[in-house]
């Protein structure tokens, strides 16, 4: 059993920039409001990070800090590479328990994440596994932070969970699994998430986005 708040908390992110982050959200929204999407996104789960109970919470950032980094998170720089690569490295610096979250997933809390940061979350569990509905993972856990467990996994594929979980497994380790979620990747995505978490600050981006639309459908018919 592990004491309460023992395990880091990773975030691994990009900075939210027009035209580098949420590209597939344009069209049909423009590259500035797709960016205010991300950072909306990326400002509800650094709360919830900070919410939940752990040892460290560290943003794995590409791109610089900007208004919308609450205090009480650590920052350090991605590394170059392709995603398995950085997702590595983020793993690597680290020791003990470790779960890591991107920042597509703002319907996440610290109840959802709960089972995997509580005193007996690596009891008989050596990792967490949280699949996307798109075939990726949102969420993963090691009791042992070890790099090699993520190089060379493709990524960005609709099997990409199904082979970092075979890797888990083949590797020996005894694997436990949180909910699946989905990720924001494209407009249908983000209105689904935003209805499943309608409190969030995605959502009222999101909304505020449909208004703006909506007056400037009605300007242009006048």
């Amino acid at each position: 059993m592990t004491a309460y708040g023992s395990t880091t908390l990773l975030v691994i992110a990009k900075e939210p920039l027009p035209g580098r982050v949420k590209t597939r959200l344009t069209p049909p929204y423009s590259p500035e409001e797709a960016a205010d999407l991300a950072a909306a996104s990326l400002a509800d789960t650094l709360g919830s990070v900070l919410a939940a109970p752990a040892r460290r919470r560290v943003l794995v950032l590409d791109g610089q800090p900007g208004p919308w980094l609450p205090s009480g998170i650590e920052v350090v720089p991605q590394c170059a590479g392709g995603l398995d690569e950085r997702l590595a490295a983020a793993f690597a610096g680290c020791s003990g328990p470790t779960l890591l979250v991107g920042m597509d997933t703002p319907q996440i809390t610290p109840g959802l994440l709960a089972p995997a940061l509580g005193p007996d979350a690596w009891q008989d569990c050596d990792a967490w596994f949280g699949p996307a509905v798109d075939g990726g993972f949102w969420a993963l856990g090691l009791a042992e932070p070890d790099p090699e467990l993520l190089r060379g996994v493709p990524m960005s594929r609709p099997d990409t969970g199904a082979l970092q979980r075979a890797r888990l497994t083949g590797a020996g380790l005894r694997v436990r699994e949180l909910p699946r979620l989905r990720d924001v990747d494209t407009a249908d995505d983000a209105g689904k998430v935003a209805g499943a978490a309608p409190d969030s600050r995605f959502a009222a981006a999101l909304a505020r986005l449909a208004t703006a639309a909506g007056h400037a459908g009605a300007g242009g018919g006048r």
